[in-house]
């Protein structure tokens, strides 16, 4: 079993450009660095007007930044914003060791989290399309140009090889999958001919869905307090015995300025979330920064094609804010919020009658009696595991 590497001293700095939700994002970004595996060693916050070109914080703060980073002997400065690639390079050559951006800090956490096949080739791909603006970093000799049998053209530089490894390797992991996605979409058909109910669980990470699923299937998934404690999407049967059968899928946390790199070599496999019946949005009704997270979630599925798909907020951790378990319905009838406690177990029969509601009105429009999927109710088919639906 490898040994765990030591955990690297960080300092986290966070700049104000006027956002009424500074706190909030301190307090993700604390999250996101403990996530990493960081141990932070302080914080350093400023307001600006706008981002400096060269340095992002300004001369005055790089200086200070580089006076606290030799004082406490971090290792790492963590940026909780987007830098481009100069900035990068000026501030890790003005501080004196390496500086990662908010962008670099999710796509690590990734990377340490994916565990299936596909998801690892989801990450790399993200990672590479984020490094192919960066390959000048570090290099000290990419004017030298060297001749290679096999490899490269007479006076093909360092830099130029390494850009054409890299779309070589680009190239491999699109076509890779493009294969895993041919399969998963044969798995959709096989699901949607059997008129089955499909549930996604979608939400700002760290909301609770992994807990969620885990208490409505016994599937046992790993949940913990953390930024992206799981990442690999999986799928299980959950028998309603006013319904019969019906599918529901736990998925990765989404978050603020999620990279668009993870966007773009996720897409595929974000699509399942926009094919789904109904998508169950689950929300930490504790957090005082719950309005914003709802809305960078909207956001996320709107950008993923999912925005037109039903949707019912979850208000989760209702143990903490000391309200009941309760079902809110509109002007027409359909239900809009449910409370729950998925910890506590607080109000999952609500939710599982608000299931059932939703696949016996599935069943009705298809003109199929819900009957023809039930089955008898064992222990043995409470959470029945399908094919894992690979993410992240």
């Amino acid at each position: 079993m490898r040994e765990a590497s030591p955990a690297e001293r960080a300092v986290i700095v966070q700049l104000d450009f006027g956002s009424d939700a500074i706190a909030e994002q301190l307090d993700e970004v604390r999250l996101l660095a403990l996530s990493a595996g960081a141990e932070i060693a302080g914080e350093i916050c400023a307001r600006r007007s706008s981002p400096d070109p060269a340095t992002f914080a300004g001369k005055g703060k790089v200086q200070e930044i580089a006076a606290f980073v030799a004082a406490s002997a971090a290792q790492l400065v963590i940026f909780n914003h987007e830098l481009s690639p100069a900035q990068e390079r000026n501030l890790e050559r003005a501080i004196g060791c390496r500086v990662v951006d908010r962008t670099r800090l999710i796509l690590d956490i990734f990377a340490q989290r994916a565990q299936s096949a596909a998801g690892k080739l989801q990450v790399e791909l993200a990672q590479l399309d984020h490094l192919a603006t960066r390959l000048v970093r570090g290099w000290t000799h990419l004017e030298r140009q060297k001749g290679g049998i096999g490899l490269r053209g007479p006076g093909e530089k360092q830099l130029e090889t390494d850009r054409r490894l890299l779309g070589v390797r680009v190239k491999l992991l699109r076509e890779r999958l493009a294969r895993l996605e041919r399969q998963r979409g044969v798995q959709r058909k096989a699901r949607l001919r059997s008129e089955v109910l499909s549930v996604s669980l979608v939400g700002y990470t760290n909301a609770g869905k992994s807990t969620l699923f885990t208490a409505l299937t016994h599937a046992g998934a790993y949940a913990a307090d953390q930024l992206f404690a799981t990442l690999d999407t999986s799928s299980r049967r959950l028998w309603l015995r006013e319904a019969g059968n019906i599918v529901i899928s736990d998925t990765v946390g989404f978050i603020r300025d999620l990279p668009h790199t993870l966007v773009a070599a996720f897409h595929a496999t974000l699509e399942a979330t926009a094919q789904a019946d109904l998508l169950l949005h689950v929300v930490d009704s504790a957090s005082p920064a719950r309005e914003l997270q709802i809305a960078e979630v909207d956001k996320t599925l709107a950008a993923i094609g999912a925005a037109a798909v039903p949707q019912i907020l979850l208000m989760n951790k209702a143990d903490l804010t000391g309200l009941p378990a309760a079902v809110e319905r509109d002007e027409y009838g359909r239900i809009r919020r449910i409370r729950v406690s998925a910890r506590c177990g607080e109000g999952l029969p609500l939710l599982r009658d608000a299931l059932a509601e939703t696949a016996l009105a599935k069943a009705r429009d298809a003109r199929l009696p819900s009957s023809r999927t039930a089955m008898p109710a064992t222990a043995d088919n409470a959470g029945t595991a399908l094919d894992p639906v690979s993410f992240l």
